[in-house]
């Protein structure tokens, strides 16, 4: 069995200051894999991390201070692959790829659109040429477990306030439609073969009492290919681990 923890940290080194490594000594994931690093290698206190037993992968964004992955784990990666060789979103540092054995893990940190029309076209165009580029790879490697910060409520029950919520970057008709697409080509929702409850959710504002309140979005996510359907065991969010505006997502997986 192998517990897999996804995290967008928003600051890997802000979330450390805040407790993310006595939590991980607690909860003994075997894979860690981290969005938003926001940090070169070397700056992510990975002596700490191999202290406790992990091998550390990271890719860093070009722009200091801006995006990055990592995967932690137990195991040392049969190999390692660093974004999905389009420049465009490489320089950014979105993707991870770790093998182990015959599954492949992927950290992976999707665009977001808030910011306006231009950055919500290259996450189009990244939701695209991403799930291209898995497929592609499920020709040789078809075990894959995709986990991270997608950027997009799934189903209306993934959000406060749906029915006000369809104009807006991560909520978008366009976006649920991919994502819908995604599914139906053989991606599976780990948690929610696990959870069919409401109120789920991994990400909440900072403003407004958001968090306390519940108001929340369900954006970060473990999928894994219809070949790992039948090997899921467990799947959770943790919504009171908090180091992040968003909280761990948990998934154990029989490998």
């Amino acid at each position: 069995m192998k517990r897999i923890l996804s995290y967008n940290v928003n600051g890997i080194r802000s979330a450390i200051s805040k407790g993310l490594l006595g939590f991980l000594t607690e909860v003994n994931p075997d894979i860690v894999c981290v969005q938003e690093t926001k940090a070169q290698p070397g700056q992510m206190s990975e002596q700490d991390f191999e202290a406790m037993g992990y091998h550390c992968n990271a890719f860093s964004a070009v722009k200091k201070g801006y995006s990055g992955v990592a995967i932690f784990s137990k195991e040392k990666p049969d190999l390692v692959v660093h974004g999905i060789q389009n420049e465009r979103y490489d320089v950014e540092g979105r993707v991870i790829r770790a093998d182990f054995g015959d599954v492949s893990v992927i950290s992976a940190y999707f665009p977001s659109g808030t910011t306006g029309e231009i950055r919500q076209s290259v996450k189009m165009d990244f939701l695209s040429d991403f799930h291209f580029y898995l497929n592609e790879l499920r020709k040789t490697r078809p075990n894959l477990i995709i986990s991270g910060d997608y950027n997009i409520c799934r189903l209306w029950i993934d959000i406060h306030n749906p029915a006000q919520q369809q104009g807006t970057s991560g909520f978008l008709p366009e976006e649920r439609e991919w994502f819908a697409q995604f599914v139906a080509d053989g991606y599976v929702d780990s948690f929610r073969e696990i959870n069919q409850e409401k109120h789920e959710y991994s990400w909440w504002s900072y403003r407004a009492g958001a968090r306390q309140n519940n108001k929340g979005w369900r954006i970060d996510y473990h999928m894994v290919t219809d070949e790992l359907k039948g090997k899921i065991l467990d799947a959770r969010i943790l919504p009171d681990i908090i180091h992040s505006d968003h909280c761990p997502v948990l998934v154990e997986m029989d490998f």
